[in-house]
Order: C-alpha cells, then sequence, then structure tokens
C-alpha cells in the first residue's frame, strides 16, 4: 500500500442547537461577514432569520450574496470576490448544500486575485489564499463542509470543473439534521446517490489498501442504502438525516482515500453531463455509476465487484464471482431507479447524444481517465450511450 497523509482541520459542530456557537466562531475571523446562500429556501425555512441573529448579537457587520446557482457558475465567484475586496470580509458564511459552500470557498480565494476567477479554476493562475469559510449544512450529498474542494461551471464555454486548496477547508462547519427535514425527496435521493458515489470512486481501486478502509467503505454504504429510503418516507426522522448528513462528510473528506492514487471515472464524465445540460449532479452521478460498471466489469475487476456484491447487499459469495458481481450491480440499479425513484436514463432528461463525442473529449481531457479501469474518450462515449 502507499503511504499519505491525512490533516482535516475543520471543527465541527454536529446536532442540534448549535448555532448558539455561530457568532463567537465567526468572530475568530474578523468583524466583517458574507453571508452566501442560493435561492431563498433558507427563508422559507426561518434559517436565515436565526443565523442572522446570531450574527447580529455577536455585533459583526453582515453583508450578503444571494442566488448562488446548483451548479455554482463563475459569474458568481466574480461577483462574490468583488463585494469581498469592496466591503473588506473577514470571513465568509455559506449557508446550504455543497453548492453554496463550493461557491464561498471560490469567492475566497478569488477575492485575493483581481483577474477573472475562472483563471484559478483552470489553473492559469495558482491560487495563493483564501479567505476562511464558515458552513452551515442543509443537504447532505457533496461533503465540502469538510474538504477542499469547489467545483465551478462556466456556461460559455460548456465547462465545469473542480479546483482544490488547503485553504479553501471550512474552518468551522455546523451540521444539524434538523436542517435537511425539509429537502424534498428528489434532492435526498440525488444526494443519496452522491454520496454513494463518492464512495465507490474511492472503493473501486487497483490500488491495495488497509482492509480497514475498504470495511469502512463497506459500512458508509450500508449506511447509505438504510437509511436514505427512511428519509424519503419520513423527512423529519431525525436518525435518519443525521446518518446521512454525517456519512455524507466522511465519504469524501479523504480519510477513506488512505494512499490511494487513482483517478475518478464517474465524476468526470458527470461534469460534462452538467456542464452541457446543468442537471442534478447526483442525478448525472446515479445513471452513470451502473453503466461505468457494467463497462468495466470484466476477468480483471470481477474481484472487487464480487467483495462489493457480498459486502454491501448481502449476495451470497457462494455463487461464481461473475454471476455474484452482476448480481451487485443489479441491486444497486434497483436501489438508485426503484428504491430512490430517480431517472434511470439520458433520455428521459432530454438529453442526446449530440455534444456525447466534445463531452467525452473534455472528460478525458485529451488523454486517459486512469481510474479504476482507464478510460479513453471512445470509452467514454459508449457510457454516455448505455444511459440512453
Amino acid at each position: 500500500m502507499n503511504g499519505f497523509i491525512y490533516h482535516v482541520p475543520t471543527k465541527v459542530y454536529f446536532g442540534k442547537n448549535q448555532l448558539q456557537n455561530l457568532g463567537p466562531e465567526l468572530k475568530n475571523f474578523g468583524r466583517r461577514v458574507l453571508l452566501v446562500y442560493g435561492g431563498g429556501s433558507i427563508k422559507k425555512t426561518g434559517l436565515y432569520d436565526k443565523v442572522v441573529a446570531e450574527i447580529e448579537k455577536a455585533g459583526l457587520e453582515l453583508y450578503e450574496l444571494s442566488g448562488i446557482e446548483p451548479n455554482p457558475r463563475v459569474t458568481s465567484i466574480n461577483e462574490g470576490a468583488r463585494i469581498c475586496r469592496e466591503k473588506q470580509i473577514d470571513v465568509l458564511l455559506a449557508v446550504g448544500g455543497g453548492s453554496t459552500i463550493d461557491a464561498a470557498k471560490s469567492i475566497g480565494a478569488a477575492a485575493y486575485y483581481d483577474g477573472d476567477a475562472w483563471d484559478l479554476v483552470t489553473r492559469k493562475v495558482p491560487i495563493t489564499n483564501c479567505l476562511p469559510v464558515v458552513s452551515i449544512l442543509t443537504l447532505a450529498a457533496t461533503g465540502s463542509e469538510m474538504n477542499a474542494n469547489s467545483v465551478i461551471s462556466n456556461l460559455e464555454t460548456n465547462d465545469k470543473i473542480g479546483v482544490a486548496h488547503p485553504g479553501m477547508v471550512p474552518k468551522v462547519s455546523f451540521l444539524d439534521p434538523t436542517n435537511t427535514f425539509t429537502v424534498s425527496k428528489y434532492q435526498t435521493a440525488c444526494g443519496a446517490a452522491d454520496i454513494i458515489s463518492h464512495i465507490l470512486e474511492v472503493y473501486f481501486s487497483p490500488d491495495h489498501d488497509l482492509y480497514m478502509l475498504d470495511q469502512v467503505m463497506e459500512g458508509l454504504l450500508r449506511t447509505v442504502i438504510k437509511f436514505a429510503p427512511v428519509a424519503l418516507e419520513e423527512p423529519d426522522n431525525y436518525e435518519a438525516r443525521a446518518n446521512l448528513m454525517w456519512a455524507s462528510s466522511w465519504a469524501i473528506n479523504g480519510f477513506i482515500r488512505g494512499g490511494k492514487q487513482q483517478a475518478w471515472s464517474c465524476h468526470p464524465m458527470e461534469h460534462q453531463l452538467s456542464a452541457y445540460y446543468d442537471i442534478t449532479h447526483g442525478l448525472g452521478l446515479a445513471i452513470l455509476t451502473p453503466r461505468w460498471m457494467e463497462y468495466v466489469l470484466d476477468e480483471t475487476t470481477v474481484a472487487k465487484f464480487q467483495q462489493f456484491a457480498c459486502n454491501v447487499f448481502g449476495v451470497d459469495c457462494r455463487l461464481e464471482p461473475m454471476v455474484a458481481a452482476k448480481k451487485g450491480i443489479e441491486i444497486l440499479s434497483d436501489f438508485l431507479f426503484d428504491t430512490l425513484g430517480l431517472q434511470r436514463t439520458l433520455s428521459e432528461l432530454g438529453i442526446d447524444d449530440t455534444h456525447f463525442h466534445d463531452m467525452a473529449e473534455k472528460a478525458c481531457r485529451g488523454g486517459v481517465i486512469n481510474g479504476f479501469k482507464p478510460l479513453n474518450s471512445q470509452d467514454v462515449e459508449s457510457i454516455y450511450r448505455m444511459c440512453l
């Protein structure tokens, strides 16, 4: 196995009634706060008023940037960075799901750059610093509340690109499962699919790593599979929401990755779907993942798929390895499309093969995705077609 460094300095307040700690935590970083949020759902739920009350009680100056898109756009990042420079913002407070937190991270980095924030996303210009980010999570999905990643879209170029920097890791995150009670069935299902994909991207690896980490990943998968259907039927079930929220954080905070070095496969493919069609990230991953599994399953990969089927879904390990592996993929598909109720094809979303060639080229960045099995642009295009 490969050696690794693990360092996630995020301070997490988990559970009910933790907002009383918000003001003192924000004051640790300065007095001027930029509140970043999306389309206004936090106002409908009352969370906005609670947050503002805590900020005012702490005697802090409050500025706002609303309207962050589900796939956050570079135009919003540029506007946020402009506000930060103009108002001399000390700390960013992101209230929302992964898109809002991703946006706050990139705004924090762009605040130190006078040019177009897209230069930072595309790595044309290196990130040198980042304003501190504090997050209040309202959707269990991306894990952005506990990692250094930010994914930003550019509609002018049909690009969706991930960028990361150690300074972009949130300093403090507030995870109250009650803030996810009002999340719709659709978004809950998409969030569950996103969590599952984060785990599978690491789980299916040619690298031999710690047995312990495979056990953790299988436990996280079983947790999502157990509690996502409960959350769909009982949206205010605290146990279900709490388990999904904490699983979301640990699925992509770097812990389960260990020393694995391979690239992810489904995420770069899905980023192109979102870039061209602005679909929900978790839905795109749900459609792609079982087809990717079918495409890369062969005699060289079957052992891992058999392990997945047996340890996650309880498939009989006495079955022939290929039979067990295919059964595991089938059960996962049933979970995503029947249990969670997500659309199973791109055609259902009105997507055809018009852009598949260009999307595949971009997903591979002109080369190969060196994932569980290497994929060239022809492979990726074939997987897209399997999703129609």
